[in-house]
């Protein structure tokens, strides 16, 4: 494979100082509870609320700081991200009466998990649209108490109206203005004015992603995400400005965030270097989109089709985009295993499903998406299993769990299960 734009490796970030720092965050939460949250508050974002959660008023009054137009496009996009939620949840079902020998039955059940949190990131942008990821799901999935945080706008005590009319859409029950590693803890561990909750959902940057790595067992978690991420797969019939336009939706993230072609032709690459360079000018967010392109994004020229499809299988890439003559794409997208969602042909754009189609755009980056997908109304969901068996049953099987508990020495166990046939 020849390497027709490289990018240069990411900086190792001070881990270890990290942890630390998030660490006394994390302490400080648990031992000052809300004390501590008004003070990062005050600190990070010049917030100076003495009530965390969110008002009915204030909701109210962001639908009026809002265009009604912009409320409508929100709830469309909530009514395809909510449709397809619930044909997802219509394929988890429950398993009844199975039964692998007489008189043993076994079973299934979905249970929601009781609470959730959804983070949802503040930033540079109101990023409204994850609150309709993260909210819809959970509350398809029957989460009886859904929760939500994002930051504050700086330098005052309110979060952007329209990520509230999006968290109020989604049907989020408590709103709360709070971010950070912060965030995560009050979460996690509760305070005065936060209730803990089981689950905690959605991006953020770097000292909110290792909160939840270090808050993960106290909380359950979706995964540990880092930048956004973009590979596109094309041949000689792709159109090089929309390959430019996708891998630039990518860039404008953030400073760190990846955007690949791997193609089979070098004419298409190189006019895709053109078409960037010819964009980037036109962006609002041209500084962030130049710094990321120059530094993370790749031009990688493939032999085949087949060379391709291994590099991304390999990758496993946040957004995977299949963009190749007709007669391919088929073969294409089925010999495609590791990636967060899947993008087939040119009509189907990455930030499609980045704000309205449907599927989640909370997805797997830096190789995750080899052993999870991205986040769904499955993620709020529990597989608990259940088993009973009639006095015949129990007598069938309990001298074949005796010997087996006998033979790794747990007498314990084996006495369980010989008690009943004493008792029988």
């Amino acid at each position: 494979m020849i390497e027709l734009k490289t990018s240069k490796t990411r900086s190792e970030e001070d881990r270890s100082r990290l942890r630390e720092t998030v660490g006394k965050i994390i302490d400080s939460v648990i031992k000052n509870g809300d004390k501590a949250l008004k003070e990062y508050n005050s600190r990070f974002d010049r917030c100076k609320r003495e009530f965390i959660r969110i008002s009915s008023d204030e909701i109210k009054e962001a639908y009026d700081k809002v265009p009604a137009g912009e409320v409508e496009d929100i709830k469309k996009a909530a009514d395809n991200i909510r449709a397809f939620a619930e044909a997802q949840k219509g394929t988890v079902g429950s398993l009844k009466n199975f039964s692998p020998s007489e008189g043993i039955i076994l079973g299934h059940r979905v249970i929601p998990v009781d609470s959730c949190c959804c983070y949802v990131p503040g930033g540079g942008y109101p990023l409204y649209s994850t609150a309709l990821m993260l909210g819809i799901p959970a509350k398809v999935a029957g989460v009886r108490r859904v929760t939500a945080c994002s930051p504050v706008i700086k330098g005052t005590d309110s979060i952007h109206p329209k990520t509230l009319v999006a968290m109020d859409v989604a049907g989020i029950d408590e709103i709360y203005a709070i971010g950070g590693a912060q965030a995560v803890a009050a979460f996690s561990y509760g305070t005065d004015q936060i209730e803990p909750v089981d689950l905690i959902v959605g991006p953020g940057n770097s000292f909110v992603t290792e909160a939840k790595r270090q808050c993960y067992g106290k909380v359950g978690i979706d995964f540990v995400a880092g930048p956004s991420e973009v590979l596109i797969i094309a041949d000689n019939t792709a159109d090089p400005e929309i390959i430019a336009a996708d891998l630039l939706a990518q860039s404008e993230h953030d400073r760190e965030a990846k955007g690949i072609l791997v193609t089979t032709d070098e004419m298409l690459g190189k006019a895709v270097w053109n078409a960037v360079e010819k964009q980037l000018p036109t962006l609002d967010t041209e500084e962030i989109a130049r710094s990321s392109w120059n530094d993370f994004g790749e031009i990688l020229i493939a032999d085949t089709l087949d060379e391709a499809i291994e590099y991304a299988n390999e990758y496993a890439p946040e957004h995977l985009e299949v963009n190749v003559s007709e007669s391919r794409t088929d073969y294409v997208a089925d010999s495609l295993r590791n990636f967060g969602s899947l993008f087939i042909g040119g009509n189907t754009a990455e930030v499609f499903g980045d704000y309205a189609s449907g599927p989640n755009h909370t997805l797997p980056t830096l190789g995750a998406s080899r052993y999870t997908g991205g986040v769904w109304v499955g993620t709020f969901l529990k597989i608990c299993t259940y088993q009973s068996m009639t006095a015949d049953a129990m007598m069938s099987i309990a001298p074949l769990v005796s010997n087996l508990a006998r033979g790794e020495g747990l007498t314990g166990h084996a006495r369980a299960a010989e008690i009943r046939m004493e008792k029988h």
